[in-house]
């Protein structure tokens, strides 16, 4: 079965863009978008640099480095799969549950 492909149009700094994803994969592509543009913006309205390219060097970059940082033997997601981060989160959720089933009885 083929994907269904869906196009979005979008805007980063004013300028307009369509972009395609897969079906289903729109609100994480939209979610990402908001936060380039954010970052874009950022850059744009705080530094003296001039152009949407280098403005957009400058935002992939930042990006890049917060992504990096969380990979780096320091960060704090090192080592780990996204599944042994949502295995954690999962067991989180546990531990919060045990502890707050006895809190709900109070009440």
């Amino acid at each position: 079965m083929k994907d269904n492909v869906i196009q979005l149009d979008v805007s980063i700094m004013g300028q307009a863009y369509k972009l395609s994803c897969k079906e289903g994969e729109d609100k994480a592509l939209l979610a990402a978008v908001a936060y380039l543009n954010e970052k874009m913006c950022t850059i744009r309205d705080a530094a003296k640099i001039k152009g949407n390219d280098r403005i957009a060097v400058m935002a992939a970059l930042g990006v890049t480095a917060e992504l990096l940082s969380t990979k780096s033997p320091e960060g704090p997601l090192s080592g780990l799969s996204i599944a042994d981060v949502k295995q954690k989160i999962n067991h989180m959720h546990e531990v919060l549950d045990k502890a707050l089933t006895p809190q709900e009885n109070l009440f």
